[in-house]
């Protein structure tokens, strides 16, 4: 089946809540992009899905607005893939094109907590190399930033993700 990706629709909401409520064993990512939507964090060029051939929503990867040091930067979190669709290639598939629309939007840094395996395909290391800190404690490869095309220097400091994230 042939996989494609494209920028989120309002009306894809539920179907990417049924992916993230399949792709987790809760609901706190579910509950987290609903509630992404109604913040000022929210891009919604930035919240992108894969969708199968008959257009079937099976993945997700969201972009939102936070805070490094005095300047803005992106999050990645949450991607979710339906569990019938993992290991094949759509969770890279959509992260990419994530990244892709963050960088034609003139980003310039992106942070995500994560498997440094897994998102160090896409170009990620640790943030501490770009003077980025996270408000959490975690092993330091695990806080990862990616610069993009844009980045000159900057942003640099500790990292203020928006609100909801506090409820994860």
């Amino acid at each position: 089946m042939k996989v494609t990706t494209r920028i989120e629709c309002p009306e894809d909401a539920p179907a990417t809540r049924r992916v993230h409520m399949a792709a987790f064993p809760g609901p706190d990512e579910a509950d987290l992009v609903d509630a992404l939507r109604r913040d000022p964090a929210w891009l919604p060029g930035l919240s992108l899905v894969a969708v199968d051939e008959t257009g079937l929503v099976i993945g997700h990867a969201l972009l939102t607005r936070l805070r490094v040091g005095d300047g803005p930067g992106l999050a990645l979190a949450p991607v979710a893939v339906a569990p019938e669709w993992q290991r094949k290639g759509v969770g890279e598939l959509v992260v990419k094109a994530a990244l892709t629309a963050a960088e034609e939007a003139g980003e310039k840094l992106v942070v995500v907590l994560g498997d440094p395996d897994y998102y160090g395909r896409f170009g990620f290391t640790p943030a501490e190399q770009h003077e980025v800190t996270g408000p959490f404690e975690v092993p330091a490869a695990y806080f990862q930033a990616l610069a993009l095309p844009a980045y000159d220097g900057g942003p640099r400091g500790l990292c203020r993700y928006p609100e909801p994230f506090e409820a994860v």
